[in-house]
């Protein structure tokens, strides 16, 4: 389908004729004889003389081209566009960070897999959470992991294939020994604000006590709830433990009740499997979709046949004025 970008510009089609009617004509001036007693010597040789200015006369050919012209160029003014089918683009309309804790404690190798033999809880996380973030086509995440201190390995993107294997090469003690709760939430939030989508999800998976931290994990959620982010808290490792060890079951439920998200508690791999099936279940996947026709602008074609309109008059012209000249 053809259409016009800008059809407006079709009403100075009259232009031309409203310059003819109210600008006055070009006169160019003609070589003249004058000397004395010049109206005697023309009265006396029954002469009529010309004026000293012309208008200069236009052949038919000057008006053709003229005209042809000025349409092609008032077209091309228009923005003539080819308008294709219709494209639609699906994407995420809500942002997902996943906070992931790799301080010491996460060593440990109390992880139940369901073949019943232990595994080391960072190696156990890193199994469900791949699944977790393979079905996710589509969205755009984040990933934070986070021990003494908090970092970005990945920003928000949609190549979940990068946050995986950066997954992967992730080891326990990366970020230091202890456990910065509080920091890590707050490293989330800045992260998103590189978003400009609304609706923001953090998942937060600690084993551990906040100890390291800048900034307490409950001022740190009351932060992320004036920001509309939501904190889905998993907690593993075992509760009854001493020191860092032992996992704030009691903050990470009061995190995620402030923010309007959800507390889960899993002590083997099943669970935390059914942690994030339960998750994906109460915030599933939100996409918008975007339609739009692409364009093809097609104003080089009328300006091109103004061109070559005017290139051919012109040489014609030049060549009969040439060819006057010559006899």
């Amino acid at each position: 389908m053809i259409s016009l970008g800008a059809p407006w510009a079709l009403l100075l089609l009259p232009l031309p004729l409203l310059v003819l009617w109210l600008v006055p004509p070009h006169r160019e001036r003609v070589p003249a004889l004058r000397f004395p007693f010049f109206r005697h010597i023309v009265d006396a040789a029954g002469s009529e003389p010309g004026p000293g200015a012309v208008v200069l006369s236009r052949t038919g050919l000057q008006m053709a081209a003229a005209v042809a012209i000025w349409l092609l160029v008032l077209l091309a003014l228009a923005r003539p566009e080819r308008v294709g089918e219709p494209v639609e683009i699906t994407r995420a309309a809500r942002d997902v960070v996943l906070a992931i804790d790799i301080s010491g404690s996460m060593d440990a190798r109390d992880f139940a897999a369901p073949d019943g033999t232990r595994k080391q809880r960072l190696e156990g996380v890193r199994e469900v959470v791949r699944s977790f973030v393979e079905g996710r086509e589509g969205d755009r995440m984040a990933l934070i992991v986070f021990g003494t201190r908090a970092y970005v390995q990945a920003p928000l993107t949609e190549d979940l294939g990068t946050i995986l294997d950066l997954l992967d090469r992730t080891e326990v003690g990366m970020a230091g020994p202890h456990t910065a709760l509080g920091d890590a939430i707050g490293l989330a939030i800045r992260t998103f604000e590189a978003s400009d989508i609304e609706q923001r999800l953090l998942i937060l998976l600690s084993d551990g006590t906040d100890t390291a931290s800048r900034m307490s994990p409950v001022n740190a959620a009351e932060i992320a709830r004036g920001e509309d982010v939501a904190i889905f808290t998993v907690g593993v490792g075992d509760p009854e433990a001493s020191g860092e060890d032992r996992v704030d079951l009691a903050t990470l439920r009061d995190v995620a009740a402030r923010t309007g998200g959800a507390f889960f508690f899993a002590d083997d791999e099943a669970g935390l499997r059914e942690v994030y099936a339960r998750i994906d279940a109460l915030a599933p996947r939100e996409v918008e979709t975007l339609s739009y026709r692409p364009r093809q602008s097609l104003a080089w074609i009328p300006l091109a046949l103004a061109a070559l309109i005017g290139t051919g008059a012109t040489g014609f012209l030049a060549l009969q004025d040439q060819r006057r000249t010559v006899a």
